[in-house]
């Protein structure tokens, strides 16, 4: 399954659609079968790779992803993080922005070697190669990146970004080609590291969000660089309801896009001619809320639609179950 799934990201024709995910999908039954604690896997690189390979050792899905939380990045810059100790299994999230403005944001502090020293990188590094060494026979690896306009988001104050946003849009456009520089040297490092593809995961850039006029204005043109400068292959994840603007994310240059519960999917099937798809099972309503009934269903249904592979829409709740996982692979 792992040859195939390489071969289907590498613009071959497979038999049939398989099931996998390049975006977080490390569970609570797996993260207790390897006696790990959630928030403790963020900073120790043999935890991380143990909790990134225990999805695949409990339901067979052949895939793992490294880092499994967006932050790193954001850290290396100088965002505060917030791991929730006090929480079993919640994600991380930045507690403070590293800067107050995106003028902020230079080539002195977003390029070069050093900054790769910073925060976690080189741990995710070292976690992806032991993960390779684990399961790489078996399963893909993605490294998972955020969109540069997700990682403006996570660094710069919000209410100032905004206000920047409508004053001074050059402004905006220099600090996300800043990103753009940053995230391609992590996206590299981690293809160094072993990983198989690389998930450019724009959350907070998706025209759904922040609308297709400033999607095109802002977003697509730093994700367009990005994808250019990132060894293939590589897949854009973009979250909502993004039927009425799948020609601009055909027009990202990703060579699969990843869409989630919301999108129709016939219309992205469409559009998407020359675009691999992937999609799209409800993370929340199928897959941790669902039984595996719901969630063969709703994989058929998906795979009648057109989808070059069955992904969830977007992260996995910690909590789901694995069974629901192993349907999922199977359906």
């Amino acid at each position: 399954m792992r040859q195939k799934i390489l071969d289907l990201l590498s613009g071959k024709k497979v038999d049939s659609p398989p099931a996998f995910s390049g975006l977080i999908h490390v569970t609570a039954e797996g993260l207790q079968s390897e006696g790990l604690v959630f928030h403790e896997v963020h900073k120790d690189a043999q935890k991380m790779a143990k909790a990134a390979g225990s999805t695949f050792k409990l339901s067979g899905l052949p895939s793992a992803s490294l880092p499994l939380d967006m932050y790193v990045e954001a850290e290396a810059l100088g965002a505060e993080v917030n791991f929730r100790e006090d929480m079993e299994f919640e994600f991380p999230l930045v507690r403070k922005a590293a800067f107050k403005s995106v003028k902020e944001l230079t080539t002195e502090n977003t390029e070069g070697t050093e900054i790769l020293k910073k925060g976690r990188i080189k741990l995710v590094c070292e976690a992806i190669r032991l993960l390779k060494e684990d399961v790489g026979n078996d399963v893909v690896i993605s490294g998972v990146i955020p969109g540069p306009y997700t990682l403006l988001l996570l660094v710069v104050e919000a209410g100032k970004m905004f206000v920047e946003m409508k004053k001074e849009p050059a402004a905006i456009i220099e600090a996300l080609e800043h990103l753009v520089s940053l995230l391609a040297q992590v996206g590299v490092d981690y293809r160094d590291a072993g990983a198989d593809f690389i998930t450019i995961h724009d959350m907070g850039g998706s025209p759904a969000f922040i609308g297709p006029a400033k999607y095109e204005q802002f977003v697509l043109p730093a994700e367009k660089i990005l994808i250019e400068k990132l060894p293939k292959p590589r897949v854009l994840s973009v979250c909502g309801n993004v039927t009425s603007s799948l020609s601009l994310l055909a027009n990202a240059g990703a060579d699969a896009v990843s869409i989630d519960q919301t999108v129709d999917l016939a219309a992205a099937r469409s559009a998407l001619k020359n675009t691999l798809l992937f999609g799209n099972i409800d993370p929340v309503q199928i897959l941790y809320r669902g039984d595996e009934a719901k969630v063969a269903e709703s994989v058929i249904g998906a795979k009648k639609a057109g989808v070059d592979a069955v992904w969830p829409g977007c992260d996995l709740i910690v909590q789901t179950p694995i069974q629901n996982i192993q349907s999922m692979k199977k359906a």
